[in-house]
């Protein structure tokens, strides 16, 4: 990045891209091409039609990269796409993020919602949003509240893996609860409430309430809640 090369958008328009120092855009911006930069702050409405890469993003307004999105922390208020792969190692969603391909990085912190048109892969992945999961979710350390509304994966895999339902302390009045979908679910330690999958695969099983589960292997432990159904359930 070239220090002290910063580029502020004010207005309205179309921009080149290339090494900066920090983006900041407050007005409606296109840029044309790639951009490397240390940090890349939106607060209007901004389309890279390229690649971005930086060290930090800060969505405040409507951000879209055509491309892929290369960031070491990423904190979304407001609404984000990606048409390629992004790789964020720490984000934080407080509003929500969409990504036609893969999703990746260490830390992930969902408040909001996301869409994932592929696979997301990172260290420890903690939930209370939604999210909708085209491909895999893969975790050491998978951690989902269920406040409201609907949360898919194709599959899941993880070393422990928890699901639990959530009061919506937003809506005291509601009776909607939040339901996770899956075709898979396999881990080490799996606890499971309010979640409906045809396979659930792992050495430590609990099914807490809420759970409509097709099939359960399990090689060390099975436990079962009175309000849950299991329709087959084999030890290995």
């Amino acid at each position: 990045m070239e220090k002290g090369r910063n580029l502020t958008i004010n207005g309205s328009g179309n921009y080149s891209g290339g090494q900066y120092e920090k983006v900041s855009i407050r007005g409606d911006a296109t840029i044309v091409s790639d951009v490397e930069c240390s940090a890349f702050n939106i607060y209007g409405t901004s389309e890279a039609l390229e690649n971005v890469k930086t060290k930090s993003v800060k969505v405040f307004g409507e951000a879209e990269v055509k491309g892929n999105l290369e960031s070491e922390e990423m904190l979304i208020m407001g609404t984000m796409t990606v048409g390629g792969r992004a790789a964020l190692k720490k984000m934080k969603i407080l509003g929500t993020l969409d990504v036609g391909e893969s999703l990746s990085g260490d830390e992930a912190n969902i408040k909001g919602t996301i869409t994932v048109g592929g696979d997301v892969e990172y260290e420890t992945f903690d939930s209370s949003g939604g999210f909708e999961i085209k491909g895999l979710l893969n975790a050491d350390k998978i951690n989902i509240s269920l406040r409201f509304g609907q949360s898919f994966a194709e599959e899941i895999g993880g070393g422990l893996i928890t699901v639990k339902k959530k009061s919506n302390t937003l809506l005291p009045f509601g009776k909607e609860t939040g339901m996770l979908t899956a075709k898979v679910i396999e881990g080490d330690n799996i606890y499971l409430e309010n979640t409906k999958a045809d396979i659930v695969r792992g050495k430590k099983v609990k099914i807490g309430a809420g759970c409509q589960i097709g099939s359960v292997e399990y090689s060390n432990e099975l436990k079962q809640d009175k309000n849950s159904t299991i329709k087959e359930k084999t030890k290995l």
